[in-house]
């Protein structure tokens, strides 16, 4: 990047935003709460909505309800559903970006391709695909985790003549009717959209590397009556909100700390399994084999019912290999197949440092996290200076909703920037990083997520650590992000004169 060029091509504001999804919307939305601060929003999307956006396969949904799934600050009352489909959860965010006036800050189908700390500015530069830079005193990454799909390699898929796609971009224009269709992968996206799909398909093979916990879905519509009484009563939305949020919170404790509370949720899952699949020999190709809790808890009504129908078949045998029009099993099995679909999740631990986001020294943050991603609070990073990750390492959650966290980021985040003042910039101490990971590898060796005898999408891949989720209760992130420990943070000033930012409409 040439001193030429970004100074020819340069727009200054406070605050850039790289992303436009549940994290980005919640961090402008913090800003402009707490006045002072410009800020604008990269998006490579032509929308709002990060992967509400992006996944519409069919039967895409939430599985927290949705009272809870949604900003404390801009509580929805017209939720149709308590577990809410894609759609309405992207028409939530959309509402909510118009309506707070985030959506004329966002710029977008723009693609960032990098981003680089200036010691002598005290800035961020930031470049796009299309030759467009920004500079900004301030840089928050609110890419989120789930948005990079996740391929297996799978021997001769080249070779294989039928259509071929990830859940996460699914071709609605691939005509499913009357067709033989490999499934591969049994996550979060897959149990939806089998059930969705199986009675269009003239056979359906799902290949299962290992059988999820599916506690059942109890969802149910909100009537009218419903709807109108929430709109009325702003105490009753806290109320229900609320109340959602201690059932979910109450589970913590066996996530965390004692796996024997996990127990009911485990006869509640085990009793579904038994009243839903009556053959012997596929109810055992669908028992998991680690405790509940370790990989991510599941829940349907209608993934199990999707299996039991006389052209669907369970192979627990991996993928082999691929041929032109079947799927061959490790077992030496072939599979008849036109389509092939990919449930096979997303790329986490590699999402945060997937665009070069370069600190002191030119350090890229991807190198520094060689052994795996971690943070300070999971927002602040040694070495990043004026540097703020949402939905950042070890602040992902087992038992409740994410949003909560997002918020407790965001809040923290707004703090930090408080602190670093007019023309400050803040970074947190190594040590103190290094301490607060020392303490979260510590509480997560007891927890059911590396004790339960499974590997997860939730572990870096070679170290084994678990670099993605919160291992205590949100409650007490909350508490330990309310205040800014100053003495884990170094501050100086930047010899730069303030710049006058720029508004984008």
């Amino acid at each position: 990047m040439t001193s030429e060029r970004t100074q020819s091509n340069s727009s200054r504001t406070d605050v850039l935003i790289l992303g436009a999804g549940f994290s980005g919307l919640a961090a402008a939305a913090t800003i402009s709460r707490a006045g002072g601060l410009d800020y604008l929003i990269l998006e490579q999307g032509d929308d709002v909505g990060g992967t509400w956006r992006e996944n519409t396969y069919p039967g895409c949904a939430c599985d927290i309800p949705s009272p809870l799934y949604s900003f404390s600050f801009r509580q929805n009352p017209d939720w149709r559903h308590l577990f809410a489909p894609q759609q309405e959860i992207l028409d939530y965010l959309r509402d909510t970006s118009a309506e707070l006036r985030i959506t004329e800050r966002v710029r977008f189908g723009t693609t960032v391709t990098g981003a680089d700390w200036d010691e002598q500015d005290g800035t961020w530069t930031v470049e796009a695909a299309d030759g467009s830079v920004f500079r900004a005193r301030f840089l928050v990454s609110a890419m989120g985790l789930l948005h990079h799909a996740s391929y297996p390699k799978l021997a001769g898929l080249e070779n294989f003549q039928g259509e071929v796609f990830h859940s996460a971009h699914w071709d609605h224009s691939c005509d499913l009717g009357g067709k033989k269709v490999a499934v591969v992968g049994t996550g979060a996206s897959a149990i939806q959209f089998v059930p969705a799909i199986v009675d269009q398909t003239a056979k359906l093979t799902l290949f299962q590397r290992t059988a999820p916990w599916i506690a059942p879905k109890f969802n149910r519509a909100f009537s009218e009556e419903e709807r109108e009484e929430m709109r009325r009563n702003p105490i009753k939305r806290w109320n229900r909100r609320a109340r959602l949020f201690w059932i979910h919170e109450k589970r913590a404790k066996g996530f965390v700390s004692d796996t024997s509370k996990m127990g009911p949720t485990k006869a509640l899952a085990s009793g579904h399994l038994k009243k839903q699949i009556s053959d012997p020999a596929l109810r055992a190709k669908l028992t998991p084999d680690y405790e509940i809790g370790c990989k991510r808890l599941l829940i349907s009504s209608d993934y199990y019912p999707a299996l039991v129908k006389p052209h669907v078949d369970v192979v627990t045998a991996g993928v082999g290999e691929v041929r032109a029009k079947s799927v061959i099993d490790t077992d030496g099995n072939e599979y008849d197949a036109d389509v092939i679909i990919f449930g096979t999740g997303f790329d986490a631990q590699n999402s945060l440092s997937r665009v070069p986001i370069r600190g002191r020294d030119g350090v890229a943050l991807g190198s520094q996290w060689a052994s795996g991603p971690e943070a300070y609070l999971g927002t602040t990073v040694a070495g990043f200076p004026n540097l703020f990750l949402l939905c950042g390492p070890n602040t992902g959650l087992g038992h409740n909703s994410q949003v909560f966290m997002i918020e407790a980021q965001a809040r923290y985040m707004k703090r930090c920037i408080r602190y670093a003042g007019r023309r400050g910039v803040i970074e947190v101490r190594q040590d103190a990083q290094d301490r607060f990971n020392q303490f979260l590898q510590g509480r997560l060796s007891s927890t059911v997520w590396q004790a339960g005898g499974c590997k997860s999408w939730y572990q870096d891949p070679v170290t084994g650590r678990n670099t993605l989720l919160w291992p205590k209760s949100t409650l007490s992130y909350w508490l330990r992000t309310r205040f800014l420990r100053r003495t884990d943070y170094r501050r100086s000033m930047s010899t730069t004169p303030t710049q006058q930012s720029v508004t984008v409409g």
